[in-house]
């Protein structure tokens, strides 16, 4: 896969990088990784700027990472982004950024790139069917500074605060923390609740100092009511109680992610935590999480494999369904091996 660029040509590092990554959450935070090993490898002075959309700006804030980020107003209506975008441009036009990494490659992030005039660039190849991590790392790469390892250990502003929210939520810090989470968007892309339920059984029997966590929005309320009422004082249900910051960090405090395809699946595997993905209907090539410490099943075996469809044409997920509990049990344990063994903060 051949990434559109203008390399970097001068002996010295640059003055000022812009990386524009402008939705979703999820795909925003698959980027981080990439970019932290970026700002390890240049100088202190290098001014390294984030542009995105103020909708997902507070995880990359809480981060010490960028020197600043910029976030477009808006919310999802394109006509308001453009109106302040124009409004921005000159703002960042000042900045005179030697350097602009486009990571979004829509209409907008290329307005902005041409208008700044960098002495180089590089372009997302947001249709390529490789993974999303792999194409970000390629795009950071055609810019000529270097390796660009994904690096999953962050430096956190907020680090204390989620671990009094865990605390003041019944954490019994003697205990491992399980995300289980139920979030993909769609009835084709979820596990049963009762294989949640069975997976937590069979963890408590191998690992009995664990303690269950749930995250999110009320999109996933009725299932966390239901796992908590399962599952009893082992969970801690933090549904509708943190911000996306909050759940970034608390994800660092963990032992291992069991996850549907959601923003929080992309959470742990770029945190470096031991992390399984269900996917169903959805395209795993794009989404997959990489690395040593992470692992999923999909549905590409199939001939209605990666449909993308809402809801089952057959009517049972059957994509998902036929993988029990002790099938996925059996395929997470050898990521606590691993992460155990490898200690390392590198994804290769």
């Amino acid at each position: 896969m051949d990434i559109l660029a203008v390399r970097w040509k001068k002996a010295f590092a640059p003055k000022r990088i812009l990386a524009i990554r402008l939705q979703a959450m999820g795909d925003l935070v698959i980027t981080l990784p990439y970019l932290q090993q970026l700002r390890n490898t240049l100088p202190p002075d290098t001014v390294l700027d984030l542009l995105t959309r103020e909708e997902v700006d507070e995880i990359p804030k809480h981060i010490h990472l960028f020197n600043r980020v910029y976030s477009i107003r808006g919310g999802r209506n394109v006509r308001k982004q453009f109106l302040y975008t124009s409004w921005m441009i000159p703002r960042l036009f000042i900045k005179r950024y030697d350097v602009v990494i486009d990571l979004q490659d829509n209409i907008i992030s290329r307005l902005v790139s041409k208008s700044l005039m960098p002495k180089a660039w590089s372009l997302f190849d947001r249709l390529s069917p490789v993974a999303a991590g792999e194409r970000t790392r390629m795009t950071i790469e055609a810019i000529g500074l270097g390796k660009c390892f994904p690096f999953t250990h962050f430096s956190l502003t907020n680090k204390e605060e989620a671990i009094q929210l865990l605390r003041s939520n019944g954490w019994k810090e003697n205990r491992q923390l399980v995300i289980l989470n139920p979030a993909g968007a769609f009835e084709s892309r979820n596990w049963p609740l009762e294989n949640y339920v069975k997976f937590a059984e069979l963890w408590l029997v191998n690992f009995p100092d664990t303690q269950f966590l749930l995250l999110g929005t009320d999109f996933i309320a009725s299932k966390s009511a239901y796992l908590a009422k399962q599952l009893g004082n082992r969970m801690i249900n933090l549904v509708n109680k943190t911000t996306p910051a909050q759940a970034f960090a608390i994800v660092q405090e963990v032992k291992f992610v069991l996850s549907e395809d959601s923003g929080l699946m992309h959470m742990a595997w770029v945190s470096g935590i031991p992390t399984m993905a269900l996917f169903g209907s959805t395209q795993s090539e794009k989404a997959r999480p990489l690395g040593e410490t992470s692992r999923f099943v999909d549905s590409n075996d199939l001939e209605c494999g990666s449909c993308m469809q809402v809801v089952c044409r057959y009517g049972d997920t059957h994509c998902l369904t036929r993988y029990t509990a002790e099938m996925i049990f059996e395929k997470s344990i050898p990521l606590l091996q691993l992460k155990q063994s490898s200690g390392s903060a590198e994804i290769k």
